[in-house]
């Protein structure tokens, strides 16, 4: 059993849409769970569908939104206070060295970011690397387990099979419940898998798409 699992991703959202089903399982052992995240998302380009936010109240909204998604999934989160779109010219080691504070402080036996180089946005890429980085920089005997999330098309191919596969269905209504919390970034998404039944409730091709949470174990 896990002592202390954290979550370390850039955006608002990014906990929902990735890892909702294995927080959920976990929160449900009694493991706490604590997010570490890295921005805002001020400069997503998603305003609600039909549009309800600007460029102007977004990052407002969006904080709202993750607060929401923190109580639906129980776990703690910290914003670690970066701008959107900017991570990846961030100095790595100064993001890791802050990291490693919180890091440190909570002692998590585990671990979850994105897979560098594998994780599709620049944002992703440059958190999971500086997780990862934080990590390393602690003592050996004290470092957590890493789990990375890989999401590029070529993961298997490049990657392999992922080490963890979770299938997050018992916890699926949680876990939509949390994504639907980030209602400016998942509204128009949502929509189209809904319109494709004219039903209001989720549909078998929504439960494919999210129904397996997978990772893979960083190896120092």
């Amino acid at each position: 059993m896990e002592k202390h699992v954290v979550v370390i991703y850039p955006h608002p959202d990014d906990e929902s849409f990735g890892a909702a089903g294995t927080i959920t399982k976990f929160r449900q052992e009694g493991v706490p769970v604590t997010y570490l995240c890295g921005t805002l998302g001020e400069m997503g380009r998603n305003m609600g569908s039909p549009f309800f936010a600007t460029r102007e109240s977004l990052p407002k909204i969006r904080k709202k939104e993750l607060m929401d998604a923190c109580k639906v999934l129980d776990m703690d989160v910290h914003m670690l206070g970066y701008r959107d779109k900017t991570v990846e010219f961030e100095k790595r080691e100064e993001i890791a060295a802050h990291i490693k504070g919180y890091l440190e402080k909570i002692q998590p036996s585990l671990v979850i970011t994105h897979y560098p180089e594998h994780a599709v946005h620049p944002d992703h890429d440059a958190m999971g690397a500086a997780a990862i980085e934080a990590v390393r920089m602690m003592d050996t005997e004290k470092r957590p387990t890493v789990w990375a999330q890989a999401i590029t098309k070529n993961k298997l191919e490049t990657l392999g099979k992922p080490d963890v596969i979770q299938d997050v269905q018992p916890y699926f209504s949680k876990k939509m419940e949390a994504v639907e919390a980030h209602r400016s970034q998942a509204e128009g998404m949502l929509s189209q898998f809904r319109e494709e039944l004219n039903s209001d409730v989720p549909n078998q091709a929504l439960l494919e798409r999210f129904r397996y949470e997978e990772f893979y174990v960083w190896k120092f």
